[in-house]
């Protein structure tokens, strides 16, 4: 199974959602994330901001949690901080 991270428009993660990894096969078999994204945006009645997560942290860093941030930059979910 697949995670993905429901981001607002300001990158930070509202929810996190399970996808069937067979709904990010493309047509040689390959996982694609944008697979995944198009069927959560169809999914939701087009909401447009989602970005995989590892649950394992194998990639972008974080397995994304609610009020954590996704930074492009880095390409990383980053936890929020426990104070200001």
């Amino acid at each position: 199974m697949a995670h993905f991270a429901k981001l607002d428009k300001n990158n930070v993660v509202l929810e996190v959602h399970v996808v069937h990894n067979n709904e990010l096969l493309d047509q040689n078999g390959e996982e694609q994330e944008w697979k995944g994204a198009w069927f959560l945006q169809n999914w939701s009645g087009g909401y447009p901001y989602w970005k995989q997560t590892s649950y394992n942290g194998t990639f972008r860093k974080n397995f994304a949690g609610i009020g954590y941030t996704f930074d492009p930059d880095r390409d990383a979910f980053i936890p929020p901080k426990p104070y200001p």
